[in-house]
């Protein structure tokens, strides 16, 4: 499979995407052509597991740089966990996309690609990530004792939590919390400013985990993929998911996963009240808020979406599509709480608030048109994240499970530096040695 850059026609390999993280030119790495991937899960069945699955459609993306024997092999090192798909009624069903180790939808992107890292590098490596909320402590999961691989985390200021200070490379591991005298945005830029710096970029072997990297997106569509397999015998009417959207990965890999035929009748883009897209999929300009409104569903507080530009290249490259195949809703706060609160009395099920915009954008989409379809909600996040919100308005005590209450636990960053370019190369040249 290869890929190009939004910005140009120039293609590389799977592995140089991966490997590279983000294109010279400053933009992000697409699918230059798709392959075909009916002949596998079309004739899978509700007994299929996860793995099964994305052992099966694996040598597809990675051909030509690992034989079907490798790739079987990183299906195998990424997941022992899988989505859980649980059919409500004749309209509604949740894919539960937080059994990973973290709780939260990234765990399958991060975990596969980590595996595929491993297996494709050839010497030593060094995988940046910004961090916030838990996405740190799922790339630390992920990366920890990967072979000839350092896991570099950048935290802006505040509170580093859930991370196992035992696997720091201080201590004999191999991940390197560092923490940025700044805001997340300044360990974004720091993180971009050292892609784009090829000398630098080359000099350390650096790539990244973050959603701009094509190598943890993409494997967000095999999850598209598990639920289609696991409710084809159940239902007949078209199928519809709801999308959390904040970054927008979500949604890009749902497209894809359309493109590897995935038969989906559309996708609900369920955004908070930051409508970081505002009419944009109707056909308007993309004008961005300057900062984002606070909700109490935090990780949707996006103005400019990381992905922007994958979503633009899909809607230049099939603009009927968007509009005909993506459908905008957007969810206030009180209606997250509202629905949180109707999806346990009617179905007993816990949402957490960004699962919960979701669930009300595809219950509103049911209501305003008589769809003819099944809809599916991503469930991205345990409720247990969001423990004594979701208690406050169900009245049920939420059992946290152990795993996700050691991400409580304050763990202490391996250096302290200032938002500057120069600090952080001297922070890598001493990992690097």
């Amino acid at each position: 499979m290869l890929f190009k850059s939004t910005r140009s026609e120039s293609v590389v390999s799977f592995k140089e995407a991966i490997l590279k993280g983000c294109p010279l030119d400053g933009g992000l790495f697409v699918p230059a052509s798709v392959p075909d991937l009916r002949q596998f899960f079309l004739y899978m069945d509700s007994v299929t597991s996860y793995t099964e699955l994305v052992s099966a459609i694996s040598p597809s993306f990675l051909k030509g740089d690992i034989n079907p024997i490798a790739a079987a092999r990183v299906v195998e090192s990424a997941f022992d966990f899988e989505p859980e798909v649980q059919q409500l009624d004749e309209k509604f069903s949740i894919l539960k996309l937080y059994n990973g180790p973290t709780g939260v939808f990234k765990d399958f992107g991060i975990a596969y690609l980590a595996a595929v890292i491993e297996e494709l590098n050839n010497g030593k490596a060094i995988v940046l990530t910004a961090a916030r909320h838990d996405t740190g402590v799922s790339i630390a999961h992920a990366f920890h004792k990967r072979k000839n691989i350092t896991a570099v985390i950048l935290y802006p200021s505040g509170p580093i939590r859930g991370l196992d200070e035992s696997a720091f490379v201080q201590n004999g591991g191999n991940i390197v919390p560092i923490q940025i005298k700044g805001c997340f945005d300044d360990c974004q830029r720091i993180i971009s400013s050292a892609m784009l710096d090829r000398d630098f970029a080359e000099r350390y072997s650096i790539t990244s985990a973050n959603a701009v990297n094509i190598g943890r997106l993409l494997p967000q569509a095999f999850y598209y993929l598990y639920a289609f397999v696991k409710l084809k015998g159940n239902i007949t009417d078209d199928l519809v998911f709801s999308v959390p959207c904040g970054n927008f990965a979500n949604l890009i890999a749902g497209l894809y996963a359309w493109k590897f035929g995935l038969p989906v009748h559309g996708f609900i883009a369920a955004m908070n009240a930051n409508n970081s897209f505002g009419g944009f999929f109707s056909g308007q300009s993309f004008n961005p808020a300057p900062a984002p409104i606070v909700t109490n569903s935090p990780a949707m507080d996006v103005c400019y979406p990381s992905n922007y530009e994958r979503v633009f290249s899909f809607y230049q490259e099939s603009p009927a599509v968007m509009k005909n195949m993506v459908f905008p809703e957007v969810i206030d706060d009180a209606t997250t709480i509202k629905t949180i609160r109707s999806a346990w009395e009617k179905f007993g099920i816990l949402l957490n608030p960004h699962s919960a915009v979701a669930f009300a954008a595809a219950e509103r989409a049911f209501t305003e048109k008589d769809s003819g379809s099944h809809c599916v909600v991503l469930a991205t996040g345990h409720p247990a994240k969001t423990a004594d919100f979701v208690s406050r308005i169900t009245g049920q005590n939420i059992n946290i499970p152990q795993k996700l209450a050691m991400l409580k636990n304050m763990s202490t960053p391996a250096a302290l530096i200032p938002p500057e370019l120069d600090a952080f190369e001297s922070a890598i040249a001493a990992v690097a040695g």
